[in-house]
């Protein structure tokens, strides 16, 4: 599929903890990160939400988006996402209404139905939350009507939030929320920058399916996509090491801060072979500016998506600055085209 049409690019946070640093550290990283996408161009800065993890400090997301939305002036800042069933309609509704009027259109809330950690941590968060997973719609829906003005008459209020602009974004790794956006007529967001197998089904049922609504009249998809990019290939696939020890440590259960980058080494290219970490780095591109263009072009192309989000989990933040600023200069450049 090829695309004629502006690609909007944005970030996806999640505030990584590197080994040497600090939660506090990481938290003036990611403020100065987003100051920095704000002068690049980029459309929105989304943080994730994750709990229980010692290298990722996106917990309380809303808090973060606050601080982040307090130091920029007009860049989107959101949940990518709210991990729903760990939370209240209610409570979500009168923290994204309240961020909404502090900073007025420039907040999105990103929903997803995954718990964002191990399935014991979920449990302490919320012991009823497989109630909330089969009930995902009818959470959204309780979330979409109390912003809703109408909903000044119920019983139940987020007074905060009536009437606010606060657009919704339905997030997925997986065939089940492409059904529920599309239904909704919402945009919706895949995980492709970790879950890829099914990002081309998903993209086609979204876009099949999709029935246009108050919110939106026709599908808007964005696609998550890790970028590592540097001066040179060398430089980008020595930063690449701490991410494949980050998947890896998923896959295995292993707890830790990411790691310093290291000589790509024959164990390295092992690991990229190993099925399960060469599926989760399929969308990840490379190396130098060209290099990465054109696997990116390559992407586009294929799945034509309306925005990506980049995920540069580099372990130093100047590094990371650095894969930003060319992954900005690659986007002027393809639209420019």
């Amino acid at each position: 599929m090829k695309n004629n049409k502006n690609i909007e690019y944005s970030i996806l946070e999640l505030a990584f903890v590197s080994s040497g640093s600090t939660v506090a550290q990481t938290f003036k990283n990611s403020a100065d990160l987003a100051q920095k996408a704000e002068e690049l161009g980029y459309t929105r800065f989304w943080f994730a939400e994750h709990h229980n993890m010692i290298s990722i400090a996106s917990s309380a997301t809303a808090l973060l988006i606050g601080n982040v939305a307090e130091g920029t002036k007009k860049i989107k800042v959101g949940s990518g996402g709210i991990m729903l069933p760990n939370h209240s309609p209610l409570i979500v509704a009168e923290q994204f209404g309240t961020l909404g009027t502090l900073y007025p259109d420039r907040i999105d809330l990103g929903l997803g139905r995954a718990p964002g950690t191990d399935q014991v941590t979920a449990h302490a968060i919320r012991s009823d939350r497989m109630n909330a997973v089969h009930n995902f719609q009818g959470e959204i829906e309780a979330i979409q009507n109390y912003f809703s003005e109408d909903n000044a008459y119920s019983q139940v209020r987020a007074n905060v939030a009536e009437g606010v602009n606060v657009p919704l974004y339905i997030l997925g790794s997986s065939t089940d929320s492409a059904h529920l956006a599309a239904k909704l007529g919402l945009p919706y967001a895949f995980a492709s920058h970790f879950a890829t197998s099914q990002l081309f089904d998903a993209l086609e049922i979204y876009r099949r399916e999709f029935q246009p609504s108050e919110f939106l009249d026709k599908p808007y998809t964005i696609a998550g996509v890790n970028i590592i990019a540097a001066d040179t290939d060398e430089e980008a696939e020595r930063n690449f090491t701490s991410l494949i020890r980050m998947f890896l440590g998923v896959l295995t259960g292993k707890r830790e801060f990411l790691q310093p980058p290291s000589e790509m080494t024959d164990d390295f290219l092992m690991l990229q072979h190993n099925p399960a970490v060469r599926d989760m780095l399929r969308y990840c591109f490379v190396g130098r500016k060209e290099a990465v263009k054109k696997q990116l072009e390559r992407f586009l192309e294929q799945t034509g998506v309306d925005e990506i989000i980049a995920v540069s989990n580099m372990h130093g933040h100047d590094d990371r600055v650095k894969s930003y600023e060319i992954l900005a200069e690659i986007m002027k450049e393809i639209n420019a085209e």
